[in-house]
């Protein structure tokens, strides 16, 4: 007979390509994790969109999965997911349409255009410390309750996944202030409250959700689904949770002033902890995770592992580990190969929509390993990029940690350490954002979360012989965007119409 394990939690993230679950003990220990994979529909071009009754559906059968020994009792629940992501919802909570992806998404142009006319781009920087984007999720709300007649009509509430998915199992209205802090410019970082005079003004009929801190309780499970979860006590307490990068930082203890957590997925995704507030223009300011005393400086890109499963699927039936031995083998450079990675444009730094991925330097020679390899690249001058902005608006880690899936395998955060010059942490779980809410659930439930739940287990450091190899390269990575802009740009008005 199977010897039960103590209390533990469950962890629960919804991403891009697949929703994870994880149980976990008190002292960090992974006991089961469960994965179901989805997809994302691409309706128009710029559309990127999901239906929101696959999370609950996926999350009861991960759930049931984790839980069918019988042999643990969980303590409490925390979910997390991409965002910022908008699902419209009606009066009682359920979704009117699909919901609205993140910054990949950029159907709400016109909304941005709106926003900035009516209260000025200036006043919004001035207000949120950010500028509208794609990744704005405020544009998007306006866009259901603008262009799309039938969610203009039935709209009263919004979610993003993480508090679709509370709401689902707790019936409470409530979203943690990082999420909120990207639904620019409805909600003010300098009260931590919504702007109720805007919100009435464009967002009319909607109810705002209640505010609070991604590991604060958000609500209990109730009869109805604990009815629906197998295992599930009815009244365990459930987190806020929060956005599946911020969840990602907690996952790792990324989340101290002087952090700086790098997520490598199918985008990556860079999360700053500061203890002041700090503006950009080219990148996201954000509430801090845990503590309402600190901040964040945010970034992401729109691909980065996508490209690497698009070499892979393009040039055979090759899995990534033989790909990475090839890369390997390409050495620095890629053998003359240089790639911009804005196949499906780009959310920061340059926040541009229409920017097309770009191969340069392409001969009869080179090998698909070559292509991966560049690929690699691509995303690691994208993580410089990003530091030479942080650093302009005066944010400059002490600490790197690394998480996420492309951590695995060793190559790729070895390329990021030689082309930024900087050594990152990895830690014994690389789980990331379901590992992240269940230690907000730790803490929640009583159970020790301490320093030690995620230690580091080793560190990647520049290669020494790499030293300045990547500069020049760097150099021209940086001028091949404007270069190729406006050829690009007509490329993509093409594809649309």
């Amino acid at each position: 007979m199977p010897q039960p394990h103590p209390e533990v939690v469950l962890g629960f993230d919804v991403g891009t390509s697949a929703s994870k679950g994880v149980l976990v003990t008190a002292d960090g220990e992974v006991v089961r994790r469960a994965v179901r994979e989805h997809a994302v529909s691409r309706p128009h071009p710029g559309h990127v969109e999901m239906d929101a009754e696959v999370w609950w559906r996926e999350l009861v059968s991960i759930t049931d999965e984790l839980l069918a020994p019988g042999d643990v009792e969980v303590a409490a629940i925390g979910v997390s997911g991409m965002g910022p992501s908008v699902v419209p919802a009606d009066a009682v909570g359920e979704a009117v349409r699909p919901a609205i992806l993140y910054g990949v998404d950029s159907r709400a142009s016109a909304q941005i255009r709106e926003l900035e006319d009516a209260l000025g781009a200036e006043e919004i920087f001035e207000r949120c410390s950010l500028t509208l984007s794609s990744q704005a999720a405020g544009p998007k709300i306006m866009w259901a309750l603008e262009e799309h007649a039938d969610s203009a009509r039935r709209t009263r509430r919004f979610f993003m996944p993480s508090s679709f998915l509370v709401h689902r199992l707790t019936g409470e209205y409530v979203l943690d202030h990082p999420s909120a802090s990207q639904t620019a410019p409805f909600y003010d970082p300098r009260t931590r409250a919504w702007g109720e005079e805007l919100g009435e003004r464009f967002l009319p009929g909607v109810e705002m959700p209640a505010l609070r801190m991604p590991a604060e309780q958000a609500g209990s499970v109730t009869e109805e689904a604990a009815h629906r979860l197998t295992g599930i006590r009815p009244g365990t307490p459930v987190a806020t949770g929060t956005i599946d990068a911020w969840a990602e930082a907690v996952s790792v203890g990324a989340d101290s002033p002087g952090d700086l957590m790098v997520m490598y997925g199918t985008t990556m995704f860079l999360i700053a902890t500061t203890s002041e507030p700090c503006r950009s223009r080219t990148l996201w300011a954000s509430a801090g995770l845990t503590r309402e005393d600190t901040h964040a400086l945010t970034g992401g890109t729109s691909t980065s592992g996508a490209i690497t499963s698009w070499v892979r699927d393009l040039t055979g039936d090759a899995d990534h580990a033989t790909l990475i031995a090839e890369a390997e083998r390409s050495g620095p450079g890629a053998r003359g190969l240089l790639m911009l990675p804005y196949f499906a444009g780009e959310r920061s730094p340059i926040m541009d929509p229409g920017a097309r991925g770009v191969i340069a330097g392409l001969t009869l020679s080179h090998t698909r390993g070559d292509l991966y390899r560049a690929a690699l690249e691509a995303a690691a001058f994208s993580v410089r990029h990003h530091l030479e902005e942080m650093a302009a608006a005066g944010v400059r880690p002490r600490r790197v940690v690394a998480v996420g899936g492309g951590t695995q395998g060793g190559l790729w955060p070895q390329i990021v350490s030689d082309v930024t010059g900087l050594a990152q942490e990895i830690p014994r779980h690389t789980v990331g954002a379901a590992y992240g809410v269940a230690r907000m659930a730790a803490r929640l439930s009583g159970l020790s979360a301490a320093e030690g739940w995620n230690p580091c287990d080793h560190v990647v450091r520049p290669d020494p012989a790499a030293d300045g190899a990547y500069d020049d390269l760097y150099a021209s990575f940086r001028a091949l965007y404007p270069a190729t802009q406006g050829i690009v740009h007509d490329l993509a008005r093409r594809a649309a119409d």
